[in-house]
């Protein structure tokens, strides 16, 4: 029996991509970013939230898509995942929608040069609508998320 799963609908590079509210803290404007040295190019700092340091990544550069200006719609997306919050900044968070589990197909290979490991699904949403559903424990890899759990000591 298929679900009602409830995303929070976020855009990079034009493209649509989605995450469970579920594992969502909060979506803040952007701030200050305080740059730490030594780690992977897409990782851009951490960020003091309401008195909590958390790790920021950038999603264009953690799926290798070309970076842009930051604008006044970025945005960052704060995910709870292996018990760790990172922030992902996004070019905008548009949308919370609501999802039947049966309209989320397999990924293929590659989704607009995304590869299938980083994705759970891709829904179909009406007629044109493709909506790409990230896999956050591959999106935060074991060796990275220890690494950004350091930050946080």
């Amino acid at each position: 029996m298929a679900e009602e799963m409830k995303i929070i609908v976020f855009t990079l590079a034009h493209e649509e991509y989605g995450i469970e509210v579920d594992k969502v803290r909060t979506i803040e404007r952007l701030m200050p970013i305080t740059r730490v040295p030594k780690t992977p190019d897409f990782v851009k700092g951490v960020i003091n939230l309401r008195g909590v340091v958390i790790p920021v990544i950038d999603l264009r550069g953690r799926f290798s898509l070309p970076e842009s200006e930051l604008g006044d719609n970025s945005r960052i997306i704060i995910v709870a995942a292996n018990d760790l919050e990172v922030g992902f900044i996004v070019d905008s968070a548009n949308d919370v929608i609501d999802l039947m589990s049966d309209a989320i197909e397999n990924p293929p290979e590659v989704v607009g040069g995304i590869k299938a490991k980083y994705l759970s699904g891709v829904a179909k949403i009406g007629d044109n609508r493709l909506l790409i559903l990230l896999n956050l424990s591959e999106v935060l890899n074991r060796g990275e998320i220890i690494q950004l759990e350091q930050f946080g000591e």
